[in-house]
C-alpha cells in the first residue's frame, strides 16, 4: 500500500510485548528441625539449593535436638527455591538456618521480603516462638503451618494459635512439609493475606523496590 511505513508494519503492538512476571520474596522460616528446608524442597519446582552440613560432636551442648534425636544434618546458611503461581506471579523461597547461633543471618535475609512462613514442629512448638516474635516486631505479614510429622496432628489450629499468642487476622494451618500440594496451601494462605493487606488491589512489588 503507498505511503504505509514497512518497519511499522512490521514492528509488534505494544500489547504483544512479553511483561516479565512479578517475584515476591517469601521466608521460610521457624526453630531448628521444623522442617523449613523439606518444605523449599517439597514444594520448588526447581532443584532447590540448600546449605547443609553434617551435625557433628563439635555441636554437642549447643544444638538442641530434644525431640529430633535422628536429625543428621542443618542448614547453616538458607535453602533456594521458586515456584510459579501464574504467568504473572513468581515466588522465591528462602529459607532460614534454624539454629540460635545463625540467627544473625535473618536480618539479612528479611530484606526485600514481603511475607513469612512461621513453620512450627507439633512436637516442639515453643523452638518457633523466636520466629514469631522476629516478624512481629518487623511489622512482616506471616502465616503459621503447623508442621505434623508423619501426618501427626494432635492439637487444633485454636489450640497452637492460644499457646503462641497469636491474633485472629494470622492464619494458622495444619500441613505437613514434605508433600507439595500441602506446602503449596501454606503459601497460597500467605498470598491470600498479603492481598488482603495490600488496601484495594495495589500491586506486590519485587524485592528491593
Amino acid at each position: 500500500m503507498a505511503g504505509s511505513d514497512p518497519a511499522a508494519r512490521a514492528a509488534p503492538a505494544a500489547s504483544e510485548a512479553p511483561v516479565a512476571p512479578d517475584t515476591v520474596k517469601i521466608l521460610i522460616a521457624g526453630g531448628f528441625g521444623v522442617g523449613k528446608t523439606t518444605m523449599v524442597g517439597s514444594v520448588s519446582e526447581i532443584a532447590p539449593l540448600r546449605t547443609e552440613e553434617r551435625l557433628t560432636e563439635a555441636g554437642l551442648g549447643v544444638d538442641d535436638l530434644a525431640g529430633i534425636e535422628e536429625k543428621a544434618a542443618t542448614t547453616v546458611a538458607l535453602d533456594f527455591g521458586r515456584i510459579t503461581i501464574s504467568d504473572r506471579l513468581v515466588l522465591y523461597l528462602f529459607g532460614t538456618p534454624g539454629q540460635q547461633r545463625f540467627w544473625f543471618m535473618w536480618n539479612d535475609l528479611a530484606v526485600g521480603a514481603l511475607g513469612a512462613v512461621v513453620l512450627i514442629d507439633v512436637r516442639r512448638p515453643e523452638s518457633s516462638f523466636a520466629a514469631v516474635d522476629f516478624f512481629e516486631r518487623r511489622g512482616i505479614p506471616f502465616v503459621v503451618g503447623v508442621n505434623g510429622f508423619h501426618g501427626r496432628h494432635p492439637y487444633p489450629p485454636e489450640e497452637i494459635r492460644e499457646s503462641l499468642a497469636l491474633p485472629d487476622h494470622v492464619p494458622v494451618l495444619l500441613c505437613d512439609a514434605r508433600e507439595r500440594g500441602s506446602s503449596r496451601d501454606v503459601l497460597i494462605a500467605l498470598l491470600d493475606r498479603l492481598i488482603a493487606e495490600a488496601e484495594g488491589g495495589s500491586q506486590l512489588t519485587r524485592p528491593g523496590r
